[in-house]
């Protein structure tokens, strides 16, 4: 830290009279950078510790029941169950791995790639994004893609290990199976019959199938190794041409109207403070009849408490709405043009 008024450095923050470097900043960052990272790592591992339980699990389960020339075929049923509650536990962790892994990807791709190529700065939304996420943790996956990801990545193969075993086991155990009647009849649980065993078997098999298929086109968010796409304004059009992630997300834009009667003192503190434009408009209370100022301010999802707390200091009567905004375009925010500015 420094005290205010440093020629040497410009601060970037400031705290209770005290100002931050660019180089304490960029530390600061670095070490957040480390941080996010071993959060990801720590539920990487716990993703793969899910997976190996699914794997042991099958291995003892066809060694228990292909070793044995009884009708042990019940055991690949109950191990078919225990995956499935593996593959919920492992899609739950997996949202969480994807919230530190999307935050550290969001330094990468917005901070330490834009240090390496010019105009050499951060674009200008990755903080926003950043700060937005960590203000309002929320997971970038959901619990359906999360499931559908891991199930084409693990589970899909555990599945057909463990049907492929449940049909050999049937046919070959205690002989041969002759015809498909005798088949269907050692396919019989219990009091269940094996028309029924069968069935259950096809429709649960169905049914994981198309969450695997129907979940590849849910993007999103796209994954620590995927590419960052962008977004390109086609005669205005500002729809995707791939699939949109959170990386791509814009931050919240709001327009914040101000109803006052002291315009010029909050305007120029919002313009000093918060390096925002302002607009002042005349209005009229059709209550009161008393002529009003109203200015109009373009901020973020993480600038309005700032801008609610410099109108409360100023004029404790003044009126305040706050709308959201679908496309700001200018600066600080978008270019006309439709690409983000730096």
């Amino acid at each position: 830290m420094t005290l205010p008024n440093d020629p040497l450095k410009e601060p970037v923050w400031k705290f209770r009279g005290y100002e931050l470097r660019p180089s304490e900043f960029t530390t600061a960052m670095v070490h957040y950078y480390r941080a996010e990272i071993q959060r990801s790592n720590v539920w990487r591992n716990r993703l793969d510790a899910t997976t190996n339980w699914a794997v042991i699990s099958t291995g003892a389960a066809l060694s228990f029941a292909l070793a044995s020339p009884d009708n042990h075929y019940g055991v690949i049923i109950l191990t078919s169950l225990l995956v499935t509650l593996f593959l919920w536990i492992e899609a739950r962790r997996y949202r969480y791995y994807e919230l530190w892994s999307f935050r550290a990807r969001l330094v990468e791709t917005d901070f330490f790639a834009a240090m390496l190529v010019p105009p050499f700065s951060p674009h200008a939304e990755w903080a926003e994004s950043l700060a937005d996420s960590l203000l309002n943790p929320e997971f970038p996956i959901s619990m359906l893609e999360a499931i559908g990801r891991r199930l084409r990545r693990n589970y899909i193969f555990i599945y057909f290990i463990l049907g492929l075993a449940w049909v050999m086991k049937i046919y070959l155990h205690p002989t041969p199976a002759l015809s498909w009647d005798d088949f269907i009849q050692r396919a019989a649980l219990g009091s269940i019959s094996g028309q029924t065993v069968f069935l259950a078997g096809i429709i649960f098999t169905g049914f994981m199938l198309l969450l695997a298929l129907f979940t590849i086109r849910l993007g999103q968010t796209s994954g620590e190794v995927l590419p960052k796409f962008d977004f390109m304004d086609v005669e205005g059009d500002t729809t995707p041409l791939k699939r949109r992630t959170p990386l791509q997300r814009k931050r919240r834009q709001l327009l914040v109207w101000i109803i006052t009667d002291k315009p010029d003192e909050i305007g120029k503190t919002i313009m000093s403070k918060m390096a925002r434009g302002v607009t002042s408009l005349p209005g009229t209370g059709l209550y009161t009849h008393q002529p009003h100022t109203i200015l109009m301010v373009a901020v973020t999802v993480t600038e309005v408490a700032e801008l609610r707390a410099i109108v409360q200091n100023i004029d404790p009567n003044a009126f305040v709405v706050v709308n959201p905004a679908r496309d700001i375009f200018g600066k600080g925010f978008q270019e006309l043009n439709g690409r983000k500015q730096a």
